[in-house]
């Protein structure tokens, strides 16, 4: 059934950049739903689905990124929208019920009892001490008479610190003597070890929220000036927000339009694949993309940056070898060519050619190569499995029938399914969101990366607000969907790479503290 929408649904449709087809497709997806994503099997080492490293090819490749580097304009992306608020979860649940006396918090929430006493160890703590000094209040004597809910309340308020409402890149994570670092900082100081290009230049983009985008400028000004000084760099650091137009429509339950008081359709952002569109207008041979919660202080950030520039290497030695054999099918290539290509393509970048491959017209062949080998490229770093939620990597067939390397989300698997719910549990590693990206053809144009997602990818998510089911829709996450169709190698790094802070009490781990 095709909904029909007023003059006034229409202007509000064309003023976010939508069309009423794009919407009517959002709801044709909450009706039908999305496919289930069809795992084929795990990508494991030992099926040639993830690249183990030995110590002479990190040495080589580390030395290719150091050759190839200087010539290359270097790009690190930053998703760094979210909001620090589900850090601060149980500190919430706890101040809104404890009063003092009659909770026993220390079996009731275990977590605020750590973080209560470690205070002192967060890089925070003199900037709360402060902030309760200027309202005349003794942070001493509020912890010593169990006022805890005050001293939270100043941590999270707007009105005080506000580190419940301040996105996640403006909290400060580590603490170097009398100096604190905030998450950004920390993705500055990396950067300047391995996204360095000409000129000392070092490029990171950030995509932030737009209520939190004036806060993030003002932090940079502050600190730019010193880091340049400190570690030799020009820095160049850019914003963008999420465009409106990747926004989806939310329904009820029943897959009909929720409208607000005014009887305005209701639009939620789409997730983090909606992000496909940021970076398709970054401009760079190299785009580096990590999170904004995963960093380390500096005498653990030695792997991370030697693993970095690994990435690096191994996707300019592949794009470079690409390159040379899409110059060469364009031109005139015999079978015995055309067979070392078509190796090539299918052992080191896992391309799945058909079955029939080898039967076809050797121009048929030519064309087939030049499609599968013409398109952006991404190596992604993974962990081995320590029972992290999120996805993993997998081999997959899409609706298509093809065959290839993908990252999973959980929430895409029909775990119902009793062989796909085996093949999740044989998984033997993680993505750690540790992508380096080629995103140039060869010829030095910048790809198209809209056209390179796989629109079946998506999912619904379902939310209460008060008596409401309200139903959402998530584009193709930005490393699972939105780059389906990219050329996708998996490569093993350390654990000693991924150390994500999703709570507050996370950098109290050692390798947020030690050193």
């Amino acid at each position: 059934m095709k909904e029909e929408f007023s003059e006034k649904d229409l202007q509000q449709i064309a003023s976010m950049g939508l069309t009423a087809q794009k919407v009517e497709q959002q709801l044709q997806n909450f009706r039908n739903g999305f496919p289930k994503t069809k795992l084929l099997s795990a990508a494991t080492v030992d099926n040639g689905g993830i690249m183990r490293l030995r110590d002479e090819d990190i040495a080589h490749y580390e030395q290719v990124y150091k050759a190839e580097s200087t010539r290359k304009r270097i790009l690190k992306f930053v998703p760094a929208s979210g909001a620090a608020t589900r850090m601060f979860k149980d500190l919430y649940a706890f101040s809104s019920t404890y009063f003092g006396v009659a909770n026993n918090f220390e079996k009731e929430f275990p977590s605020v009892k750590e973080f209560l006493q470690h205070i002192r160890s967060f890089a925070f703590f003199e900037d709360l001490h402060a902030c309760m000094e200027r309202s005349s209040l003794d942070f001493g004597d509020y912890m010593d008479r169990g006022d805890f809910t005050t001293v939270i309340n100043y941590l999270l308020k707007e009105q005080y610190l506000g580190y419940g409402v301040l996105p996640k890149g403006l909290l400060k994570f580590h603490r170097y003597g009398n100096i604190s670092r905030t998450a950004l900082e920390e993705h500055i100081v990396e950067g300047a070890y391995y996204a360095r290009s000409e000129g000392d230049q070092v490029r990171i983009h950030f995509t932030v929220s737009p209520e939190h985008r004036p806060l993030f400028r003002k932090k940079v000004a502050e600190v730019k000036r010193y880091y340049e000084s400190e570690l030799g760099i020009k820095l160049n650091i850019t914003f963008s927000e999420q465009k409106h137009y990747t926004d989806t429509i939310a329904v009820d339950e029943y897959n009909n339009p929720i409208r607000d008081e005014e009887g305005n359709l209701t639009f939620r952002p789409a997730g983090h694949g909606a992000l496909i569109e940021n970076l398709n207008e970054c401009r760079a041979d190299v785009i580096f993309i990590k999170n904004i919660d995963n960093v380390v202080p500096d005498w653990m950030k030695h792997t991370t940056i030697i693993y970095k520039k690994v990435l690096a290497g191994i996707l300019l030695e592949l794009q470079k070898q690409t390159f040379e054999y899409i110059r060469a099918l364009q031109q005139k290539v015999d079978k015995r060519q055309l067979k070392k290509i078509a190796d090539f393509a299918t052992r080191k970048l896992n391309i799945t050619l058909p079955e029939e491959f080898e039967k076809m017209a050797q121009k048929e062949q030519i064309q087939m190569l030049l499609q599968k080998l013409n398109r952006p490229m991404r190596i992604c770093g993974m962990v081995k499995n320590q029972g992290e939620p999120g996805g993993g990597p997998f081999f997959t067939e899409n609706t298509h029938g093809i065959r290839s390397l993908q990252i999973v989300e959980t929430a895409q698997i029909n775990r119902k399914e009793a062989s796909q719910e085996a093949i999740l549990s044989s998984s033997t590693h993680f993505n750690p969101v540790d992508l380096v990206c080629g995103t140039r053809d060869y010829r030095g144009r910048y790809f198209d990366l809209r056209k390179y997602v796989d629109p079946d990818t998506g999912f619904i998510a379902k939310k209460t607000k008060g008596a409401q089911t309200v139903k959402s829709q998530e584009l193709p996450g930005l490393w699972n969907g939105a780059m389906a169709d990219w050329i996708t190698l998996f490569v093993e790094v350390p654990l000693a790479t991924f150390n994500p802070v999703k709570t507050i009490n996370d950098l109290l781990r050692k390798e947020h503290t030690e050193g």
